[in-house]
């Protein structure tokens, strides 16, 4: 009885001293097979454990708020951790920025509540998709060059169609662990700064392929290959075959996740 009691006590002190911190990443997604940990492929939260292994010696498992997949850039991901130990977060911040390769950087640590989830807490996640209107060979690996005329009004008035919807099937790969292909998108514009054409997209969450496929089937609205009221209609059809061709993946940035606490 005594030493289940002792346990008990262990185990109450050991939780009551756990903390939970969050960490701020960007990074370029060219070398990585996407943010989550695979075998025999370099990920981005596999890199960052590691770092964080060297640091606070100890094993460190980290929760992202998403999953971009391979190529995909972001400019903002957080990732929560938990560990008992006394952590001066500007210190983690440097240490881990001299450890991290050049494609990853720490932008911020901080402490959050215990019950502060990074990908459940969020509140809605922000993704552009670049284009370049003009050959660039600095935008080879950030933007989709795509040379050919679009008629962006026509794109725009077709992204306003999103905003109506909530059933984004039609966007999404098949097979996946989805309970619901429900989305509310809050925004979805496009607008052009210096040759290239920029696509922005607020939502309280993203199904797999999304926003690719979203990307694709406006482009097919621009070249004038289907109109804007054909929009609602492959919504409906939740069809994935519908629905355009997914464009590149380098293209694409994860740019904002907001939380309670950023609203």
């Amino acid at each position: 009885m005594h030493f289940q009691i002792d346990t008990l006590i262990n185990i109450l002190t050991f939780a009551a001293s756990m903390k939970r911190f969050f960490l701020e990443i960007a990074y370029n997604g060219t070398p990585y097979h996407g943010w989550q940990i695979q075998k025999n492929a370099n990920s981005v939260q596999a890199t960052i454990q590691q770092a964080l292994l060297t640091v606070l010696k100890e094993e460190i498992a980290i929760t992202g708020a998403g999953r971009t997949d391979t190529g995909v850039h972001a400019k903002q991901l957080f990732a929560h951790f938990e560990t008992t130990q006394e952590i001066d977060a500007e210190k983690l911040k440097f240490k881990l920025n001299s450890l991290l390769p050049e494609a990853i950087a720490c932008a911020s640590v901080f402490e959050v509540a215990i019950d502060m989830h990074a990908r459940f807490s969020a509140t809605s996640r922000t993704y552009e998709y670049k284009i370049s209107t003009q050959k660039n060979p600095f935008l080879t690996q950030f933007a989709y060059y795509f040379p050919y005329y679009l008629d962006v009004d026509l794109m725009n008035k077709a992204a306003n169609q999103l905003i109506q919807e909530t059933d984004f099937s039609c966007f999404s790969k098949s097979k996946t662990d989805t309970f619901t292909n429900n989305c509310n998108i809050t925004e979805a514009y496009w607008k052009t700064e210096n040759n290239v054409l920029i696509f922005t997209i607020t939502a309280n969450r993203f199904l797999r392929n999304m926003v690719r496929a979203i990307v694709g089937t406006l482009l097919d609205v621009g070249q004038k290959k289907i109109t804007v009221d054909a929009i609602p209609n492959i919504i409906a059809s939740k069809n994935r075959s519908e629905a355009g061709q997914s464009v590149p993946a380098h293209g694409l940035y994860l740019t904002r996740i907001a939380y309670p606490f950023s609203d």
